[in-house]
């Protein structure tokens, strides 16, 4: 049962991706397109998702009753990024490719394949804790993993022009804003006009399928012959798929004295950590002019293989 719905979870994630690259290979897409829907997901789509599902997901009281389960996720993030930037030195990645390691071992990809995949394992009754990991993700993603792409660069012009002229938005990008706008309008009860709302919804309903019609694209300009397992990209995916779930599970375990979390929100936690790499990741390495190629083809093989990772992630939790 669990394979099942592992496979029904990625296979349309990689049918979407495999859309793209076929359209992008029949001349369907001008070299522009990719670009285009690019700063269309950064700027306006995402933003507008991330508002509506705060808004949607949450209130105030669980805000305030889920903080068990965010101190276990925000240290697991730290602990993340403290081994993946170790790793990054101890592996020598090269500039381009090393804010995309990070975030592939730390930041998950919640919205487009952990909230599906929670709801398919555990039901609704687990959403509240979902968002809590969706909640640290997305402020993990957005105000520091972010902010690591944009820092890093394959070439050596724009790393050396970044180093003398800091650009402050990139601290504030269009969807943590979004985020932040958002958590304003929770705190302070302020009501959404109808017309507002369902129109985000709309525009903010694109974000999955263009950002997987985007990797289709990329991986189609790059060759099936982008889809490899060199040293880099195997010690990602060994980060994302073993030493984050690794993590969360030894917090927890450890804490269980003085902060147990109830079953259903340690389960939670633990396999929102192992969920695949985050889709936007090529989009982010593009706008940061890294190595676009690398985030393609680990968003790729990350989707792909955890069809197997996700039953073996239900195995370790039958030791909780």
């Amino acid at each position: 049962m669990i394979f099942l719905t592992a496979i029904e979870s990625v296979l349309s994630i990689v049918l979407i991706i495999g859309l793209g690259f076929y359209l992008r290979q029949t001349g369907w897409f001008a070299d522009t397109f990719a670009a285009n829907i690019s700063k269309l997901i950064m700027n306006i789509a995402l933003p507008a998702s991330i508002f509506v599902s705060v808004l949607t997901y949450l209130n105030r009281d669980k805000l305030m009753s889920l903080s068990d389960g965010l101190l276990y996720g925000a240290l697991s993030v730290f602990i993340g990024y403290l081994i993946s930037w170790f790793l990054v030195k101890v592996l020598k990645v090269r500039p381009g490719r090393r804010g995309v390691f990070i975030n592939t071992i730390v930041n998950a990809n919640t919205i487009f394949i952990g909230l599906p995949l929670n709801v398919a394992l555990f039901g609704d009754v687990s959403m509240p804790y979902f968002l809590v990991y969706y909640v640290l993700n997305t402020v993990s993603t957005w105000a520091f993993g972010a902010l690591l792409i944009a820092r890093d660069s394959s070439d050596p012009t724009q790393t050396a022009d970044q180093s003398q002229h800091f650009d402050w938005k990139k601290l504030f990008p269009a969807p943590l804003i979004g985020f932040l706008i958002a958590l304003v309008f929770l705190l302070a009860d302020i009501p959404v006009p109808t017309f507002i709302h369902a129109s985000l919804s709309y525009v903010g309903a694109v974000v999955t399928p263009l950002s997987l019609i985007y990797i289709g694209i990329m991986l189609c300009d790059a060759g099936l012959k982008s889809i490899r397992f060199d040293k880099d990209t195997i010690a990602a995916l060994l980060g994302k798929f073993v030493l984050a779930p690794v993590i969360m599970v030894t917090l927890i375990l450890i804490g269980r004295t003085w902060l147990p979390l109830p079953a259903m929100e340690a389960k939670t936690l633990i396999v929102q950590s192992s969920v695949s790499a985050l889709a936007v990741l090529p989009i982010l390495a593009n706008e940061a002019k890294g190595d676009v190629q690398f985030a393609t083809n680990l968003v790729t093989t990350s989707t792909i293989l955890f069809i197997i990772v996700v039953p073996l992630v239900d195995a370790l939790l039958q030791f909780l």
